[in-house]
């Protein structure tokens, strides 16, 4: 009975060992959503080096670094991890941000066009990419494409961005289409009543009407 007693003391303290370690181990994802990027790095890299397959580490790796404005090595990264699992739509997009800041706009557009050919509509950074996808489209001056990319960002996100509706104004208003480039910049200010894009931007529509 003394050893079931002993066994049983034993291995209720390997399981309170186990928790605690776990309890005490750094969680990647919350530091990045915290805005710690750099620990978030730290992190992600310590368990890339445990187990260099892990999918979500790289992910959280790749996003730390864009919002730590290392682009340069967010794309190597997620080239690497990609060489690893070319599928995985998460560093399709992430991807295509670090390819954005690096003004390498015609691969960047790629990723971000297969991600939404490979998400779902619930895909977490839909808006995201469809956002981005507008912003190169700006660049490029292909603003009916821009009003597009834009109108879907806003419709996955309506309410997450005010600048998003100003940019959709902008496009808009690029394309002489007064009217709908006014409600778009209407929508922001709504979200935002002092957004100063918006406000100029809706002064020079009304001007041509």
């Amino acid at each position: 009975m003394m050893n079931k007693k002993l066994v049983f003391a034993v291995l209720c303290c390997v399981a309170a060992a186990c928790a605690f370690s776990q309890a005490a181990k750094p969680d990647a994802l919350k530091l990045y959503r915290e805005g710690s990027y750099k620990e978030a790095v730290a992190v992600c890299e310590s368990e890339i080096a445990s187990n260099p397959s892990n999918m979500d580490s790289y992910v959280v790796l790749c996003w730390s670094l864009v919002g730590n404005k290392q682009y340069k090595e967010a794309e190597q990264r997620a080239s690497d991890a990609r060489k690893i699992n070319s599928y995985d739509i998460r560093l399709m997009e992430v991807l295509g941000e670090a390819k954005y800041y690096l003004g390498k706009n015609n691969e960047a557009l790629d990723m971000f066009q297969r991600y939404v050919a490979n998400s779902s509509e619930t895909a977490a950074r839909l808006g995201t990419a469809y956002y981005y996808m507008g912003e190169i489209y700006i660049r490029q001056a292909r603003y009916e494409h821009a009003d597009i990319s834009f109108t879907a960002a806003v419709r996955f996100e309506p309410t997450y961005s005010a600048h998003w509706w100003a940019r959709l104004g902008y496009a808009r208003e690029m394309s002489s289409d007064w009217k709908n480039a006014i409600a778009a910049y209407d929508k922001a200010l709504s979200l935002n009543a002092s957004h100063y894009d918006a406000v100029r931007g809706k002064e020079r529509c009304q001007s041509h009407l």
